[in-house]
């Protein structure tokens, strides 16, 4: 059946009439070369974070900056800032890692069971989206639209939904992109206390289950890197110490800056990418640099 298909084609391209060949003597066009992926990022395409949303954790792999974002997670953001200037993120385990998904830490225990004794969040799987929050656009699907809220990708329904709703705004949600951060959870909505994870890889089918609240700006290498097990072997990778930026004494505090989303450099980069991958386009594939001195 394929071969006489192949066979009735060529026949047709065959009996099809000349007028559909170009005219003699003129070339066909060509094709619009694809946006060029963009140099390196001036002056002014950088942002300083806040200091106070960003966490800095050295671990047995490396260093990793962490960008909090409150915008989108603002109780959770809030409780991750507390356990780590209560000093029992030092020292935590990665005691569930596992290879092309996650890293998981901030158990007391070190277990997968434990908390502290603070009460459970209730979940923040979605945000309410409205005409001022800072979305960067990078493709409107028409009845959905993704983006970044400084260094996370996002996604939200249409902008066009706002004027219908009664608050003026719409539902949003991250989307769990390599170097997203994540809180762990029970079997309920609404029992993350202060496991949190680290995506090492793309996972969407997280997004709206479980509550994300930051993104690594730096140091996903040394995610990638933490040793592999359910729980991996001894001795385990740790989380040395955990600090909010803000914290840090200003003569040993690292300068941190990170791609700023309204600049030009970012949508170039979006453009670019846009260009390469076509009907396969995803916002984790959008570069998002940082420096750290």
């Amino acid at each position: 059946m394929i071969r006489t298909a192949l066979v009735a084609a060529a026949i047709l391209a065959m009996a099809a009439p000349a007028a559909a060949a170009p005219a003699k003597g003129k070339a066909a066009p060509a094709p619009a070369a694809p946006p060029a992926a963009p140099g390196d990022p001036k002056a002014s395409d950088w942002r300083i974070p806040n200091p106070e949303d960003v966490l800095v954790i050295d671990t047995s792999k490396g260093r990793i900056f962490v960008e909090m974002i409150p915008d989108v997670a603002p109780t959770h953001v809030a409780r991750i800032r507390e356990v780590a200037r209560s000093g029992v993120y030092d020292g935590r385990k990665f005691f569930r890692v596992i290879d092309q998904f996650m890293a998981q830490t901030g158990d007391p225990v070190d277990n997968g069971t434990g908390g502290t004794d603070k009460p459970d969040l209730t979940q923040e799987f979605l945000f309410r989206r409205g005409p001022q929050t800072p979305m960067v656009l990078a493709a409107d699907q028409a009845v959905s639209q993704v983006g970044f809220l400084k260094s996370l990708p996002i996604m939200s329904q249409s902008a066009m939904l706002m004027a219908m709703t009664a608050d003026g705004k719409i539902s949003a949600w991250p989307l769990y992109c390599p170097g997203v951060a994540g809180m762990a959870r029970g079997e309920a909505e609404n029992s993350a206390n202060s496991q949190f994870f680290f995506m090492r890889q793309a996972y969407p089918s997280l997004e709206k289950r479980y509550t994300a609240w930051g993104r690594v700006i730096a140091g996903l290498e040394a995610v990638r890197a933490i040793k592999v097990g359910e729980p991996p072997a001894d001795p385990q990778d740790t989380m040395d110490k955990v600090r909010v930026l803000a914290d840090i004494p200003a003569a040993e505090r690292p300068s941190v800056r990170v791609i700023d989303p309204n600049s030009a450099w970012f949508k170039a980069e979006i453009e670019s990418v846009r260009a390469a991958k076509g009907a396969d386009f995803t916002a984790c594939a959008i570069r998002i640099p940082s420096e750290v001195k």
